[in-house]
């Protein structure tokens, strides 16, 4: 292993252990439960950079693949509430106000957490591998993807909404039970879901870092940067892309799950326009090209826009200075943060390497010179 992997490897680690200590010191259970949504955050980050970064496809509809993965949850979920929060013969209460009589034939597999669990990851990343397919394979690029996906989030959004006897419409689906596994209950507000949101989340880094250095990730890299070349080559650059946003969808799934978890509900701004942007400026501030820096950047900024939308000062204006914040960071910093802090580590590495050049040439320690050059 070189040693700029085993650092990389090093540094995940390291900010994996620092998430792991926060129960530790955040006893509030409110707190600790808005640390959880923002680290949820940062998967669904991760996610898209994996798409964005590595490869260089922009996907505008990645909230999708969050929003299917948070009613999937939301689904199981829901058909364990107690029966006092149900209707009659057991069947969601909002089927019961839309006159529904019978529980749809979709929603009977989702008595088992196993399968929406699994729904969660397949269904997301089967859609995404579909709709890649036919842009793909049609050699759709560039700002073509991003206005396709985006359409696509539009339509999925609209027929959640429309389909109230059986998505809760503008509502989404509520009043779910907690999470059970075994005879263990995952408390949203308590710290068994953040440590069960940590161990995905450190799951999802290490995942898609092992993916990037992959010979596949490397294939992805060199198709972001010239596509052509890659085809040339004789690689199927259809099926790689494919394969990227599948994966991409699976991590942003997965994240759903567990935003619903924490949120316990589902609602369609899960798969809105408004969250599909915010998870562009997560990565452009954080850093597109890094899982780390993406992940970090969703997290910064959401706590950034959360402490100022709360705080009686920013009430008016807090939307105005996240705006500018992101402007900025755009116009000094293109690579994000984890580009700069890339960049801080080069010139200290440039100039401790200076430094050692300048004790090894020290008077005492003079490089002699060549026999040839010598007086006789």
């Amino acid at each position: 292993m070189r040693n700029r992997d085993l650092i990389q490897y090093l540094t995940y680690g390291t900010v994996c252990l620092i998430i792991f200590l926060v129960p530790v010191f955040v006893q509030d259970a409110f707190l600790l439960n808005k640390t959880a949504r923002y680290l949820v955050l940062g998967i669904l980050a991760i996610s898209l950079s994996l798409s964005w970064g590595y490869t260089g496809i922009l996907n505008l509809g990645q909230a999708t693949s969050f929003g299917l993965g948070s009613y999937c949850m939301a689904m199981a979920l829901k058909l364990r509430t107690i029966p006092v929060h149900t209707g009659a013969e057991g069947l969601p209460d909002f089927m019961v106000w839309n006159n529904v009589e019978k529980l749809p034939w979709f929603w009977e597999p989702f008595y088992s957490m196993p399968f929406a669990i699994a729904a969660g990851v397949a269904v997301p990343a089967l859609i995404a591998a579909g709709l890649g397919w036919f842009m793909f394979r049609g050699r759709v690029t560039g700002v073509y993807v991003a206005i396709i996906t985006l359409a696509f989030l539009v339509v999925v959004n609209l027929l959640f909404i429309d389909q109230q006897r059986f998505t809760g419409g503008f509502n989404g689906i509520t009043d779910l039970a907690q999470l059970d596994i075994g005879s263990f209950t995952f408390d949203a507000y308590g710290a068994s879901s953040y440590y069960l949101i940590a161990i995905c989340l450190t799951f999802c880094l290490f995942f898609a870092l092992l993916v990037t250095k992959s010979k596949a990730g490397l294939i992805l890299q060199a198709i972001r940067d010239h596509e052509n070349r890659v085809r040339y080559f004789g690689y199927d650059v259809a099926r790689y892309k494919i394969f990227a946003v599948a994966v991409s969808a699976a991590i942003a799934g997965m994240a759903g799950m567990l935003y619903t978890i924490v949120m316990e509900f589902a609602s369609p701004t899960f798969m809105g326009v408004q969250l599909s942007l915010s998870v562009v400026i997560w990565c452009a501030v954080g850093g597109r090209q890094s899982l780390l820096g993406s992940m970090l950047g969703a997290i910064l900024v959401a706590g950034m826009q959360g402490a100022l939308s709360e705080s009686e000062t920013f009430l008016d204006t807090w939307t105005l200075v996240m705006g500018l914040v992101f402007v900025l960071v755009v116009l000094f910093l293109p690579k994000g943060l984890a580009g700069a802090a890339e960049t801080l580590k080069d010139r200290i590495f440039r100039k401790f390497g200076r430094s050692s050049k300048a004790m090894a040439k020290s008077p005492g320690e003079a490089t002699p010179r060549p026999a040839a050059s010598r007086p006789t």
